[in-house]
């Protein structure tokens, strides 16, 4: 099957990324965010859920009330009073979520899937009625029989609303299972097609890519996967696996990536993880020699892509498994020029420093080791043990630098 060339990353950090247990957005910060990823090319976002009522839905008026160009989007069950809470904020586009699932529909409502297909065909034509978009979500659709998903799709398509949304609530599904189950559905039915993935086993991200490449129009994804658990999709990694290796156009501003990334982070009070995919700060930093000299030299030898592309900056770091190349070419960087002889020189302090103090150095400290102990230099050996990192040792071409 084609898949399409441009597809819409819906992001839902303002609904499902707030549902990760202890974030709450303020509405000021909702309304910051919303504009914020409207300025990366966000083409729909989905905002709130209304009928929480209170700030919840004062936020969901504010950001109608923005005029942005997204789609503006709230989550509702396939409940009347959802709906007329989501109508009272101005919106004009819902989704509306019912579960699909045996384990959902009799453990945790305690219906039957008759009653599911009542819900829909009671809420979705007075929806209609009032013009409004209608995306239907189908709750724990990974875990529901096959047939009973393709029955409710069948019936939404009937009853004449714009897409699906197909869920993989607990994070179950592998991308070549969902790549079949999305094509399936695809294929069937033929109406547009949105998934929406979890990370619980690591695979939201690639997931969320697998299910474009199996038919979907629209993919969920969250500002820093951030989420239920172990969250959803990330808008960072989704749309930059999307257009560099698949070629597929998401619209999204990559230079923005690491901006609104910081900006969730802060908001949000989640620490974005060091090694985190794109936007980790950590992602374009290198350390082992082998990997300095080439990037020194290329940087394309050890980065698929340039930081600035995101947003960020290469770092390279003197630490452990620094070299020669990377402690001259560091050195050079700071105006100072080191030949071979005094590089070896170097080597057993700057790894003792580091084992001291359990990171990299800066760039102060690589200054205060060249200012000290190539003064002893001269010497045939010095014994690395008599160097404590963080003790000055008086010499005398020491002129004003110490140890901090």
């Amino acid at each position: 099957m084609k898949y399409a060339e441009s597809i819409t990353l819906v992001d839902t950090t303002l609904r499902d990324g707030e549902q990760s247990p202890g974030i709450s957005f303020t509405a000021e910060e909702k309304v910051e965010i919303a504009k914020a990823l409207s300025l990366i090319g966000v083409k729909e976002m989905e905002v709130g859920t209304p009928i929480m009522g209170g700030e919840e839905a004062e936020a969901v008026k504010a950001i109608v009330s923005l005029g942005l160009p997204a789609r503006i989007l709230t989550w509702n069950r396939a409940v009347e009073k959802d709906i007329e809470s989501s109508l009272s904020c101005g919106i004009k586009s819902l989704y509306v979520s019912c579960p699909v699932s045996d384990i959902h529909i009799e453990k945790k409502l305690g219906k039957t899937r008759e009653w599911v297909k009542e819900r829909f065909l009671r809420v979705i034509p007075g929806i209609k009625k009032e013009g409004c978009y209608i995306a239907c979500g189908l709750e724990d659709a990974s875990r529901a029989e096959p047939n009973f998903v393709l029955e409710v799709s069948y019936l939404l398509k009937e009853l004449g609303v714009n897409r699906i949304r197909i869920c993989d609530t607990v994070g179950i599904l592998t991308p070549f299972k969902i790549f079949k189950f999305v094509r399936f559905l695809k294929e069937m039915v033929n109406i547009p097609l949105e998934i929406h993935t979890h990370n619980d086993f690591g695979l939201a991200s690639s997931n969320a890519v697998a299910g474009i490449k199996g038919g979907a129009e629209f993919a969920s994804v969250t500002v820093n996967g951030i989420g239920e658990r172990a969250g959803n999709a990330s808008l960072e990694e989704t749309a930059m696996i999307l257009e560099n290796l698949e070629g597929i156009k998401t619209g999204i501003a990559a230079n923005r990536l690491k901006g609104i990334s910081n900006l969730v982070s802060m908001l949000s009070r989640r620490t974005v993880p060091f090694n985190k995919p794109i936007v980790g700060d950590m992602v374009f930093s290198h350390e082992s020699d082998i990997h300095v000299d080439g990037v020194a030299k290329k940087p394309i030898c050890y980065e698929p892509f340039p930081p600035e592309k995101v947003g960020a900056k290469r770092h390279l770091l003197i630490g452990k498994h620094s070299g020669t190349s990377s402690i001259i070419h560091k050195f050079k960087t700071m105006g100072i020029s080191l030949n071979k002889r005094m590089t070896l020189n170097l080597i057993p302090y700057i790894r003792e420093a580091v084992k001291e103090k359990k990171r990299n150095l800066t760039d102060n400290e690589l200054l205060a080791l060249y200012n000290t102990v190539l003064c002893f230099e001269t010497h045939d050996k010095m014994d690395v043990r008599l160097f404590k990192f963080g003790e000055h040792i008086p010499c005398i071409c020491d002129i004003s630098r110490t140890f901090p």
